[in-house]
């Protein structure tokens, strides 16, 4: 429930699973709406996925987890972020009900601002000309957002970045989210094979095991610490050379020592350098780690460059 000094909001719904560039343009009007009438701006979303838990068979795996998401809507100036727990009684809601027991019920909303394609209720039966209905009924005022488009003038989705993501093209799904797509996790302890191969690696346990992962292979990565931000090369999937095929994440950081045991990071997937594989033995490894890491290096020195390009431009102010 909202504070009780908290009077009327505007909201909008969804799971918003990526908080991509097509949500954070809702979400930046949803706070501009607030700013402009003095009301409160207020996020609705559900945990866990509506999907996991009516048809788990059919659930996406995760673009964010949840502290991934709170992470990404941290910009947008929203005032306040509900996370319902989805549950039998609330799937049953009818879209009135929703509205009536919910929305206006529990979070005072006074306005509401939906995707063009929303839907939410038994059935996703609040389709946009529902909710209009129902809005005229109950005196709230309904404002459709229209998508944002890719260059090629398709719709931003997260099925879409989803289907990026698991061709490898981190292109494609960075366009899409407007930054960098990214693993949170704490670093756990490993086998040390890394360190004893004189590549010592930081183990990560994401956050949720749903959380979406881009094919196995090399990448170079940034990793972001306690400490700073670090360039690495992260192999993600099993060690074949040494008949382990669990699927794992370990990053190696450059410049940077040990003690990172326990430490909440985000590895931000730059580039993909190869396929995993397996080799005649240690010294081989050893010996393509070391053009891995030529490569990684390269990869987060156009990335640098890139960034500096991107901060240097200078656009001339546009004509009233």
């Amino acid at each position: 429930m909202l504070p009780p000094h908290i009077g009327e909001t505007v909201v909008t719904v969804g799971t918003f699973d990526g908080v991509h560039l097509g949500h954070l343009d809702v979400l930046v009007r949803l706070a501009a709406r607030a700013k402009k009438t003095g009301r409160t701006s207020l996020l609705l979303t559900f945990e866990p996925h509506p999907l996991e838990f009516l048809k788990p068979d059919k659930a996406p795996l995760l673009l964010t987890t949840r502290e991934e998401k709170l992470g990404a809507m941290a910009t947008t100036g929203l005032d306040y972020v509900a996370i319902l727990p989805f549950t039998r009684a609330l799937a049953e809601h009818s879209a009135e009900e929703f509205v009536d027991l919910v929305l206006l019920g529990r979070f005072r909303m006074a306005e509401l601002l939906i995707g063009h394609d929303h839907g939410f209720g038994r059935g996703r039966a609040g389709d946009v000309d529902t909710l209009r209905t129902l809005g005229v009924a109950r005196g709230f005022a309904v404002d459709v957002v229209e998508p944002v488009e890719t260059p090629d003038g398709l719709p931003v989705s997260s099925t879409r970045i989803r289907a990026a993501l698991l061709a490898g093209d981190l292109a494609t799904a960075e366009a899409g989210l407007g930054r960098r797509y990214a693993v949170a996790g704490h670093v756990v302890s490993g086998a040390g094979r890394g360190r004893e191969l004189g590549y010592p690696t930081l183990n990560v346990m994401p956050e949720s095991p749903r959380k979406l992962l881009p094919p196995d292979g090399v990448y170079a990565v940034e990793v972001d610490t306690p400490r700073g931000r670090y360039g690495g090369m992260m192999n993600l999937g099993g060690r074949p050379t040494f008949g382990d095929e669990r699927r794992a994440i370990e990053a190696h950081l450059f410049a940077a020592d040990g003690g990172f045991y326990g430490d909440a990071v985000q590895v931000g997937f730059v580039a993909r350098l190869r396929e995993t594989r397996r080799f005649a033995g240690p010294e081989a490894l050893i010996e393509q780690l070391a053009a891995d890491e030529v490569d990684a290096r390269r990869a987060l020195t156009l990335l640098a460059e890139s960034a500096k390009l991107k901060g240097s431009m200078h656009f001339p102010p546009s004509t009233p």
